[in-house]
């Protein structure tokens, strides 16, 4: 018989220019590298609690992104889910890390792929990771258009806004309610 599921939130966190790094932190208890991540406390937001367990294990302020998936596996007998965003973390340190991380290291993306110790972090984010550093780089690349390139986009935008808008048909708003989530899938497959 399967536990109650465990859920957990954390994020790639990303900082730098050119050159993007990632934060893996080390565990004190087992002296695990690992993403940045933790239980969330009861009742709360998975993405609120993704970015307090971020502060914390980092010591760096960080704006969160976009989702970019969970992974699932059995802890100690019990299903857990962890959900990550990217994360973006200002360049200096705000606090003091938790005491239940010894290190935090800021390495390059292959870096810190070769850093996890888990096989199941070390697939999500040589996968993920690539998604998130690219989209990292197309919004610093936004910043720096110029105004007739601004305007250019937001005409493009106020179109595809229209086009949203409009109605989909019975048949295809039944179809998207029908397919499971990643999430669900995933929670499926650990009960069983």
């Amino acid at each position: 018989m399967a536990g109650k599921t465990i859920y957990a939130a954390g994020g790639i966190v990303v900082r730098g220019g050119a050159r993007p790094l990632v934060a893996v932190v080390q565990r004190s208890k087992d002296e695990l590298w690992v993403l940045p991540r933790g239980k969330l406390k009861r009742d709360e937001n998975p993405r609120a609690g993704a970015r307090r367990e971020a502060v914390e294990e980092t010591g760096h302020r960080v704006q969160v992104r976009e989702f970019l998936g969970a992974i699932a596996y059995r802890a100690r007998g019990q299903p857990k889910v962890v959900q990550f965003w990217r994360m973006q973390a200002q360049v200096n340190p705000s606090r003091d890390l938790m005491k239940d991380i010894a290190a935090v290291q800021w390495l390059t993306f292959a870096a810190a792929v070769r850093r996890l110790s888990y096989p199941l972090e070390k697939l999500f984010l040589s996968h993920v990771g690539r998604h998130a550093l690219k989209h990292r780089k197309r919004t610093v690349r936004r910043k720096a258009r110029t105004p007739a390139a601004k305007a250019k986009l937001l005409r493009r935008r106020s179109t595809d806004k229209k086009r949203a808008g409009k109605p989909k048909t019975v048949a295809s708003r039944t179809a998207a309610r029908a397919r499971p989530t990643v999430l669900q899938r995933a929670l499926r497959r650990l009960v069983r």
